[in-house]
């Protein structure tokens, strides 16, 4: 029998025993050794050479991921590994780290329950790492350290033993700052990590050696040999007394939770519906017996095989051949085969129960996010999974030839479903396809797929998206209907800070309010008492709250109501872009007794003109995108590097300076990065490292205002002014 074989008889057999699997993500900055360190993992359980290891690269497959050189989509892969006597399944996902791409990571943290935090030794915590972090310690993911690169430290900056620690601790520190603030309450203390109980690990993914405190009392080496292995140029001997893939997966093995102990805390995070219930109990005890409850967390699109749905097994088993249901879209589908990975095949099992990662083919319609049930037993759906960052750069696209046009609307659709992040539009007026997505490489690397997906297309230059928002305050304000007899007076002011904040930080949900429900979390948001039980949508960041008394009719036209308003935040009247943080509350209204009379036809355009009129009265202004800039630069080009950023409207927020790099924290507007990359790097003659991550919406300068609203509308073939509020309430 051949090795492969045995592993694979091996993985379906501990499948089935959820105290022996760990379902784990490698998390990290961009560049700090995440596919390399997976590359040694898969070469310690025998599925590639070790010769190649570190240079293969197994898990980039795709043909833009080693072109540049980066992880662009998340992988999976499921290997064996034997920890003291027992054999233990591991489902690893390697996820990116550029900040482009950083919806691949919240994803796959919905998908595992601890996380390998990898930090590269030399540069330290950077942004995406406290980013990548955060979204995994958000979805009650337990984290553990691994100091990469360690022997640069010792090579290149020549630190000694000393230098070594300093440096380490402070790593450790920082990376504890963040657990603290962001775990669960009673698990704070608990998921610190630490050296002494081996819950950190330092080595050098690229020479394939790690140690941590149990293998420094198993062996005997301490990190004064280290020095003497890095000094003489001897790493290989190093790598087989300290291997990584022991080490490391020793240390997941012993620290991170398996799913059986996971889901009892992760479950009522991630699960909106009744704990007690036989599915709330399923999941929680990983029955595979219960319930069927699996969460989509990613769609590719394979060529032979179609759609692909990757997702985390909470409960129940599923099977190849049975009927599945998909409580968001209310659709249904056969599974044609069910499976795991095994890096970039997949290897078929008959069925696939609770705690395990799976790959199903032919759950058509199934997108990132969606909740899988069985027919019979439909069950409450998972909470939705929320991206930290939204898209605010967007690239008109066309088809070269008019009739791969069907085509392209196809292949976007597949696109978009691959990558949930990328938001699609079609411009009725203009028949141009909006791609929008998190940065340039973003929308360079969907147009190449697009081409790859046999459509030619061509791409406008990037256009930024910018919202819409008030300085001021304006009301009552009559919106009348087109036939006089409905009026609606609303209130319109700008949304306060810290009911924004909770919005943004998710604790406010967006969407409908039902009853008097989150009455409480609004106070807490600082709503006063009587605004806070009458919210009745929460969208676009902005709310809606009724503050009428006992008028006649109106809960039959509310839906309506909250149409107009919706439709008016999506489409504002400055430059009919987005609008968000808005407090608009309907204070009076005068509807026709006759239903006739209040139909869609009436209400949409009453309201809709009042919440425009409102803006137009409120000192409208627009918002840009900005993003934080991070610098790593020698103390020479400092000024060069200053220069560059401030140039580009940036803000500098912080200069730090460690030895002699200098660090510079700023704040740069998305309209103004495009060709950063190359002007920086010739600023600092190439010897500078730097990422960005986004920062939120800004108000745009008030003296570029006029101008690009104009531009705008020019672009989108409106007339150069907005309108004033008589045109809406006239």
């Amino acid at each position: 029998m051949s090795r492969r074989t045995k592993m694979i008889n091996k993985i379906k057999e501990l499948m089935y025993q959820p105290e022996y699997i760990r379902n784990i993500g490698i998390v990290a900055h961009i560049d700090h050794g995440k596919t390399t360190l997976s590359d040694n993992l898969l070469a310690g359980a025998g599925m590639i050479s070790a010769e190649l290891a570190g240079d293969q690269l197994y898990l980039d497959f795709d043909e833009q991921e080693q072109a540049r050189g980066i992880t662009i989509d998340a992988a999976n892969v499921s290997m064996v590994h034997k920890y003291q006597d027992d054999e233990y399944l591991i489902n690893l996902i390697d996820t990116p780290g550029h900040v482009d791409f950083g919806g691949d990571v919240t994803r796959a943290m919905r998908a595992v329950d601890g996380a390998v935090v990898v930090v590269c030794a030399v540069e330290g915590i950077m942004p995406q790492t406290e980013t990548v972090l955060r979204q995994a310690l958000k979805e009650n993911v337990r984290p553990v350290l691994f100091i990469n690169k360690v022997d640069r430290l010792i090579n290149e900056l020549k630190l000694d033993p000393e230098e070594l620690q300093q440096r380490f601790i402070k790593v450790i520190a920082n990376a504890n700052k963040l657990i603290k603030n962001m775990a669960p309450e009673d698990l704070k203390k608990k998921w610190q990590v630490r050296v002494e109980d081996g819950s950190v690990a330092f080595g050098s993914a690229y020479h394939n050696w790690a140690i941590n405190v149990k293998l420094m009392q198993e062996t005997g080496i301490n990190f004064k040999d280290i020095l003497e292995y890095c000094n003489n140029d001897n790493q290989k001997e190093l790598a087989q007394k300290a291997p990584l893939s022991d080490v490391l997966l020793g240390m997941v093995v012993e620290h991170l939770p398996s799913p059986d102990i996971a889901q009892r805390y992760r479950v009522p995070n991630i699960w909106a519906g009744d704990i007690e219930s036989e599915e709330g109990q399923g999941m929680v005890n990983t029955d595979p017996d219960g319930p069927l409850a699996v969460m989509v967390t990613d769609v590719s699109i394979d060529k032979h095989a179609g759609e692909i749905a990757t997702g985390r097994v909470y409960g129940g088993t599923i099977e190849k051949g049975s009927e599945i249901f998909f409580v968001g879209s209310h659709g249904k589908a056969r599974t044609q085969q069910v499976g795991v990975y095994f890096g970039p095949e997949r290897v078929n099992t008959d069925k696939v129960p609770a705690g395990n990662i799976v790959a199903i083919t032919g759950a058509r319609n199934a997108v990132a996010g969606e909740t899988i049930s069985s027919v019979e037993r439909k069950i409450e759906a998972f909470e939705g999974l929320e991206h930290i960052s939204e898209p605010v750069v967007t690239v008109a696209v066309e088809a070269k030839n008019t009739k791969d046009l069907p085509k392209l609307i196809e292949v976007l659709r597949q696109v978009g479903k691959e990558d949930p992040t990328v938001k699609m539009q079609i411009n009725e007026e203009t028949g141009e396809h909006l791609v929008a997505g998190m940065g340039e490489l973003h929308l360079e690397i969907i147009a190449y797929r697009i081409n790859e997906k046999g459509v030619e297309i061509e791409t406008s230059e990037p256009i930024v998206v910018y919202r819409e928002t008030i300085a001021g305050t304006a009301g009552p304000v009559e919106g009348k209907s087109p036939n006089k007899h409905n009026r609606f007076y609303i209130e319109i002011s700008p949304l306060p800070e810290s009911v924004y904040k909770a919005i943004q930080e998710g604790t406010i949900k967006e969407g409908k309010v039902k009853g008097k429900e989150n009455a409480s979390i609004f106070m807490e948001a600082g709503l006063p008492k009587d605004e806070a039980r009458k919210v009745w949508d929460v969208y676009e960041k902005s709310v809606f709250i009724n503050a009428t008394r006992g008028i006649q009719y109106l809960d039959e036209i509310k839906e309506l109501l909250l149409e107009g308003f919706e439709s008016a935040m999506d489409d504002g009247p400055i430059a009919r872009e987005r609008v968000m943080g808005l407090k608009i509350r309907l204070v009076d209204a005068k509807i026709h007794e006759d239903a006739v009379h209040r139909g869609p036809a009436q209400v949409l355009p009453a309201i809709r003109k009042a919440v425009y009129g409102g803006i137009m009265m409120a000192q409208p202004v627009l918002l840009e995108p900005v993003q934080k800039v991070f610098i790593n630069v020698p103390q020479d080009y400092m000024g060069s590097s200053t220069r560059e950023v401030q140039n580009r409207r940036g803000q500098i927020i912080d200069m730090g300076q460690e030895g002699d790099m200098a660090t510079l924290e700023s704040k740069v507007p998305v309209a103004e990065m495009f060709g950063f990359a190359g002007d920086i790097r010739s600023a600092a003659e190439g010897r500078c490292l730097w990422s960005t991550e986004n920062a939120g919406f800004e108000r745009l300068p008030k003296e570029l205002q006029k101008t690009i609203i104009r531009e705008i509308r020019n672009r989108k073939g409106l007339s150069p002014e907005p309108y004033g509020p008589d045109h809406y309430l006239g």
